[in-house]
């Protein structure tokens, strides 16, 4: 007579959010309300001290050295658009150059030939008659790059998020200020978190459902 041993999977701990429980919403996330500059300067210094990763301050109008007191750091976009701006030189100064100095054939879906001349005395490498054109698409290559590059490395454009869910989040950009902590985060244990936000003095603190 042989037996054959079940095993049960244990059931997910209800203060963890990675899997939803059955019959319930995926969880995004927690907000807490601040009534203050002040206040949410002070929330934001201690959020960063406890190690969260994935999360974010929300104001109706931008509080100084709130930045500096989420530990955001420099962003990488002014050395792209110097790039794009650069390229933009060489690009413009290299056409003009190839057109009006050399005689080189290259291939351009066609073949593409240089026509040297020169016309009263012009000479060959006219940077002074060159720098228009080259500016013009120095500018050009910059501006676009910035408005892209900036678009593409904020997530944007986004037709929806989570957070806009929450009439009371409607008032970030009225009189009241928000901390919001996503899911994600390493940190986030719904109950642990809570009670941490509370800690921080928050009016109100809401979950967030996605």
């Amino acid at each position: 007579m042989s037996t054959t041993a079940t095993t049960t999977s244990p059931a997910p701990r209800a203060d963890r959010v990675d899997v939803p429980l059955p019959g319930t919403q995926r969880v995004w996330g927690m907000i807490a309300e601040f009534d203050t500059p002040a206040d949410i300067m002070e929330a934001a210094k201690k959020v960063r001290a406890e190690g969260f990763r994935f999360w974010d301050c929300h104001t109706p109008f931008p509080v100084h050295g709130l930045d500096k007191a989420m530990g955001v750091k420099r962003t990488i976009l002014p050395v792209l658009v110097f790039g794009a701006g650069f390229t933009g030189l060489l690009a413009g100064l290299g056409l003009q150059i190839f057109t009006n100095s050399l005689s080189l054939k290259i291939w351009a879906m066609v073949w593409v030939t240089g026509y040297p001349f020169l016309i009263s005395g012009k000479p060959l490498l006219s940077i002074p008659a060159f720098i228009p054109v080259v500016f013009e698409v120095t500018v050009l290559l910059s501006a676009l790059s910035a408005v892209g590059l900036m678009l593409l490395m904020n997530g944007l454009p986004r037709l929806y998020h989570p957070l806009f869910t929450s009439k009371r989040f409607l008032r970030a950009t009225d009189d009241r200020f928000f901390i919001s902590i996503e899911a994600r985060d390493p940190r986030f244990v719904r109950s642990r978190t809570e009670a941490f936000l509370r800690s921080l003095g928050a009016k109100s603190i809401e979950v967030i459902e996605d």
